[in-house]
């Protein structure tokens, strides 16, 4: 089969349509109002205003550091990267519940220069009140709806929140060898398997090994998308050998997808190629992932003839990005 020649023949193929950032002045003002007032709202009927969340005598700041801390006890690090917290105000929220018993402060085992925090025994309970009412809190809400509201609440807050999530998770550089990288693109291949079917075998192992030459700085990048903890969508720009820049291991959670989050890697990847000095990007991909095709298509990719030896692909993709 007849492979691309050149950029230039890319070129030629793909209309340019240069990726642009989300621009906010785009925002319609009725949109902000609708937020602003369900923020307003919610906050009032939830208890977030009150000096004493809860009744448990703490603010809703120190209760939200309390949950998290009960949830998956950590670093001080881990926590201000878990809730976006200036490390100032961490300090001193750690200190009101260090001062009232409910935590422990102390040097992690592993890395003495880090502070590890866990609750303590008083710290567990109220932990276990504040659970117990914020789900008292949660069911008098929705106590006066009928059942099918209560379904419609439920199916627009999960809406709402994974659309703000998906916009707003930050994409970060990562070492391919790490292993925050391997659990995304073991995720990314185990998905690929059981889609394309077959009996097809992937193996993980060398393509993590090329991914560590090729998909590194400075000819290359990886980068992972992370919610509590846990890679959420990852991708990766390498060079080719005729100058152009390929996108590999694009991958998004399935409980992601339709949110956005796949369309914003894949504008992050471009704008990685471009950065690395690449005019022209292209990737390729598997029929049996439609939802992947279609948004190659509508980010204006064009279809090539085969361009890679990758054994799994059917279908092959180029784009300007100039």
């Amino acid at each position: 089969m007849a492979i691309d020649p050149s950029p230039a023949t890319l070129v030629a193929r793909a209309a340019p349509d240069v990726p642009r950032a989300p621009d906010p002045s785009t925002v319609q003002p009725e949109h902000t109002d609708v937020v602003r007032r369900f923020n307003r709202s919610y906050t009032q009927r939830v208890g977030a205003l009150e000096e004493s969340f809860l009744g448990l005598g703490m603010a809703l700041g120190t209760a939200r550091l309390l949950y998290e801390i009960g949830v998956e006890p950590g670093t001080a690090r881990d926590l201000r990267s878990r809730l976006g917290l200036d490390s100032g105000y961490l300090s001193r929220l750690l200190r009101r519940l260090e001062a009232d018993g409910l935590v422990r402060v102390e040097p992690d085992p592993g890395d003495r220069r880090r502070r590890r925090v866990e609750l303590t025994a008083a710290g567990r309970r109220t932990w276990g009140e504040l659970e117990e009412r914020s789900a008292d809190r949660a069911r008098d809400l929705i106590a006066p709806l009928t059942a099918r509201q209560r379904d419609r609440l439920s199916a627009a807050l999960a809406e709402a929140d994974l659309l703000v999530r998906a916009a707003t998770v930050a994409i970060e550089p990562v070492p391919p060898t790490s292993a925050l990288a391997r659990r995304a693109v073991v995720a990314f291949f185990d998905e690929v398997g059981a889609r394309i079917g077959g009996g097809e075998t992937l193996d993980v192992d060398a393509a993590l090994a090329a991914d560590a030459e090729h998909l590194v700085a400075p000819r290359g990048a990886f980068v992972v998308a992370v919610s509590d903890g846990v890679p959420v969508a990852c991708g990766g720009v390498q060079p080719l050998e005729d100058g152009a820049a390929e996108i590999k291991r694009m991958w998004v959670d399935d409980a992601w997808r339709g949110a956005g989050l796949g369309s914003r890697l894949l504008r992050h990847l471009e704008g990685a190629a471009r950065d690395l000095g690449h005019d022209v990007v292209r990737l390729d991909t598997n029929g049996a992932l439609t939802e992947a095709v279609a948004m190659y298509e509508r980010a204006g990719y064009r279809s090539i003839e085969r361009y890679s030896d990758n054994p799994h692909a059917t279908h092959f993709f180029a784009k300007n990005l100039r």
